[in-house]
């Protein structure tokens, strides 16, 4: 097997006027995750459907395990797995029968298929619902129910699509509990996300995306450290008063204005930053309402990186 699951070359991908990718380049060791960072519109799902045969590229080169995607596609489809941002099952089958579906059309034998759809549903806690019909699932049911069904066939290298767009927040932490078990079996995982503590939390390397070109690679920590030690977090009393505030604490920290009343600092010394900020915001007459001081967090990384956050689509 190669040490590279995932290659990807110069790729760009063009809808009419829109440039949905802009020359993307990727690699992703064997047993990794990599985490695909960025806002709606940013090419995230493009790279994944090129990835896995569902689209082809207008320029550059994609592999998967050494082989061509756009070449041959029907060499890698056995190879991968596919969870997308909505649940692709059959709602009128039972679980079961979703997963016995799946492995006849990925041409598992019959007794094969019928083991295997026992230990996912194991596996991903659905035992109890195997026999229901899909439509009287939850949605992180549902979620998993379609996870499994990626994994029926075993692949080595497995896409997520935002895989918890949409959930609750117990149910995104069971999923990324049942993802953090792929990856410990070995499983090579390109994950897409707009959260940032997903990224954080099961990504070996975070790729950051937007209007389809790479801005920053690295990981976590390396990319938080991008922005100094700490950030000191300054609320103000009044409203409108942050811009101001900025202006004062220039010479403090890099500045990043988060709101009308909300200032965060960059800085390396955070005991004598503080007092600075204090000092300064005092002698200009801005009341303090509440001063933090924190480790820096992806969504500060985003925000610097793009000027603005990962929710916003830039207009």
């Amino acid at each position: 097997m190669p040490e590279t699951a995932i290659a990807v070359e110069g790729l760009r991908k063009r809808f009419g006027s829109v440039i949905a990718l802009d020359g993307i380049d990727l690699e992703v060791p064997v047993g990794s995750v990599l985490g695909l960072l960025g806002p709606n519109g940013a090419g995230k799902t493009t790279t994944v459907r090129i990835l896995t045969t569902i689209l082809r590229p207008d320029a550059g080169s994609a592999h998967v395990l050494g082989i061509d995607v756009a070449a041959s596609p029907e060499k890698v489809r056995p190879k991968i797995g596919l969870a997308g941002q909505y649940a692709a099952v059959d709602e009128n089958l039972t679980g079961r029968e979703n997963l016995i579906m799946v492995g006849r059309l990925t041409h598992q034998g019959r007794g094969v298929v019928r083991t295997r759809a026992a230990e996912l549903l194991e596996r991903f806690d659905l035992m109890h619902a195997a026999d229901r019909v899909v439509k009287t699932y939850s949605g992180g049911m549902r979620r998993r129910l379609d996870l499994a069904a990626a994994l029926v066939h075993r692949p080595p290298v497995l896409f997520l699509d935002e895989p918890t767009t949409g959930l609750d927040p117990r149910s995104r932490t069971q999923l990324w509990g049942v993802i953090a078990e792929l990856v410990n079996d070995g499983t090579t995982l390109l994950l897409t996300t707009q959260y940032l503590e997903e990224a954080d939390r099961l990504a070996d390397r975070i790729v950051v995306v937007d209007d389809g070109r790479i801005i920053a690679e690295g990981t976590s920590s390396e990319l938080k450290a991008t922005l100094g030690t700490t950030i000191v977090e300054v609320r103000l009393e009044d409203a409108s008063s942050a811009g101001t505030a900025g202006e004062v604490l220039s010479g403090v920290g890099t500045i990043e204005v988060d709101d009308d009343r909300t200032v965060n600092v960059s800085v390396t010394d955070s005991g004598r930053a503080v007092v600075d900020v204090v000092r300064l915001l005092d002698g200009a007459g801005l009341v303090i309402d509440r001063i933090a001081v924190r480790e820096p967090t992806l969504d500060d990384v985003f925000l610097r990186i793009t000027g603005h956050k990962t929710e916003e689509v830039p207009a």
